[in-house]
This record gives C-alpha cells, sequence and structure tokens, in this order.
C-alpha cells in the first residue's frame, strides 16, 4: 500500500486509489454526528443556492453548513458540532441533511473524479476509517488535508493525516506534540477567543476527540448528486 499525502484543493483534484478527504475543523467532525443523532444520508453541494434550491424541491431537507465559516441565510444550522448536538436528537430522525461548507464538502467533491474511492476524514472518524482501508488493501491511498477555505495549510488537518498514516502503520504520530500545534494555532485559537458566535469555544474540543465511530463515510455520485452514505465496519 502506497500513502500519499498531500494538502488543499490541489491535493484533492489529483487524489489517487482510496482518497481521504480530512476537515477536522469542523465539516466531517459534524458529518458523523449527524449520522449519529440519527440521519438516513447527505448530500454534498458546492454552493448555497445548490442546497436552498433542493430545499424549495423538498422542504423536509436539513440545510448544514458555512461560508468563510459564517452560517448562511435559509440554512437550519451552521457547520458547529456543538450547535448539533445541542438540538434535539428527535429533529434529525431518518432526515436528509444537504450539507455545505467552503474546504472540507469542495475537496470530496473534488476528488470523486480523480481517485477511485472518496471517504471522509477527521479524528472521530480515523481509526473506523483505518480499519476500513486496511480492509480493502488498496494499492494507493492519498490523505488529504484540506486546510482553511482550500488554501490555507491548517493543523489539525495535517495531524490528523499523519494519525490515519499511523494507524495505517506508515508513519509516526505524537498526540502531545499535535495538540500543541492545533490548540495554539490561529485555526483553534479563533474559537477560544470568542471572536464570533458561529465559532463557538466548544468546537473545538468536540473536534480533536479520536476514534468516536465505528462507521465510515464514503462519497459517491447518485445521478446528477454527491451523496454520503454510513458504512458500517464488519
Amino acid at each position: 500500500m502506497k500513502i500519499h499525502m498531500s494538502s488543499l484543493l490541489p491535493g484533492a483534484q489529483h487524489a489517487k486509489g482510496l482518497a481521504v478527504i480530512i476537515d477536522v475543523f469542523r465539516a466531517f467532525t459534524c458529518a458523523p454526528l449527524l449520522f449519529a443523532l440519527g440521519i438516513k444520508k447527505s448530500i454534498l453541494v458546492e454552493s448555497p443556492p445548490d442546497a436552498l434550491d433542493l430545499k424549495q424541491t423538498d422542504p423536509g431537507l436539513i440545510l448544514v453548513g458555512e461560508v468563510g465559516g459564517a452560517p448562511i441565510d435559509g440554512f437550519d444550522f451552521g457547520n458547529s458540532p456543538s450547535q448539533l448536538l445541542g438540538a434535539d436528537p428527535a429533529f434529525f430522525k431518518g432526515k436528509t441533511v444537504v450539507q455545505r461548507t467552503s474546504s472540507g464538502v469542495q475537496g470530496a467533491i473534488a476528488a470523486l473524479p480523480a481517485a477511485d474511492e472518496v471517504v471522509l476524514g477527521s479524528y472521530a472518524l480515523a481509526k473506523s476509517t483505518a480499519q476500513y482501508i486496511l480492509s480493502k488493501d488498496p494499492q494507493e491511498v492519498s490523505l488529504v488535508a484540506m486546510g482553511w477555505n482550500l488554501s490555507v495549510i491548517a493543523p489539525e488537518d495535517e495531524w490528523c493525516a499523519r494519525y490515519i498514516a499511523h494507524l495505517l502503520g506508515s508513519d509516526h504520530y505524537d498526540h502531545l506534540q499535535a495538540l500543541r500545534e492545533i490548540v495554539f494555532h490561529e485555526t483553534a485559537q479563533k474559537f477560544f477567543r470568542g471572536d464570533f458566535p458561529y465559532f463557538p469555544k466548544e468546537d473545538p474540543l468536540m473536534c480533536l476527540q479520536r476514534d468516536i465511530y465505528d462507521f465510515v463515510l464514503r462519497v459517491e455520485p447518485e445521478k446528477n448528486l454527491v451523496i454520503v452514505k454510513k458504512i458500517n465496519l464488519e
């Protein structure tokens, strides 16, 4: 198994083999949480109008996402795991979510034409994702750290990629060093400073929890949509 480590939009566009698109703060911490809260599937879209158009056709859809970190008018939730966790779980049961974010979602969509298979990555999904990869034993794996807004390296994504590589047996990982670099970096500090209400202080605490779920989230084209499906590990 050859493991490629890459970053940002070019990394997603040139992903090879089985691609893991990593967005720790916060898209792909939100995604598995939504499935744990009971949604049946999610749809990834490039733009807010795409999501709003889908909801106009199906008012039962739940819209989750952000632009530049900020919530979107007409959406039900921002890109905040603590906001999702604070909502009534019954609200999500059996529903379909449409997710739009500025980095992770865009990366997953961009990787689909290039990669053989695309799965979503975060600390919360790391162990289950590594187990899934090992069970499939692909010739090539691409670990893509999406960063901030597709263009700025983010330590939480880079370290999560190293953690998954470590679980696959190919890299050293020091979680204390990872936390040191992540927590004191601007990508986390903007939450702790309380600059904006849509960057709640609780979010980084949730996003840095490791190995919570026992399923994988696989991205698949379906007709003219991009769908995320929950794959339970055997």
